[in-house]
């Protein structure tokens, strides 16, 4: 027969429910992840447009602001409503 360790104790006052909200380990949000994918397509897209133009002349803003309304866009269109 195979023996079983012992439980160990908690110490007192760790029960499930007394832990501070610090204490404890956060969670994504759908939303946080949904806007770091959001934020690296936009990224992409702009470095994939300097990349064309052999990262000459042009506008890192302006490449952004294209990107940026490419990917809202394309988001736009296909996310369910």
């Amino acid at each position: 027969m195979e023996k079983r360790k012992p439980r160990q104790s908690k110490p007192i006052g760790a029960s499930a429910g007394t832990e501070k909200p610090a204490d404890r380990p956060r969670k994504l949000r759908a939303s946080t992840t949904k806007a770091e994918d959001r934020h690296r397509m936009i990224a992409e897209a702009a470095y994939f447009k300097a990349e064309r133009r052999d990262f000459r002349g042009g506008s890192p803003d302006q490449d952004w602001f294209e990107a940026e309304a490419e990917i809202q866009a394309m988001l736009t269109k296909t996310t369910p409503r």
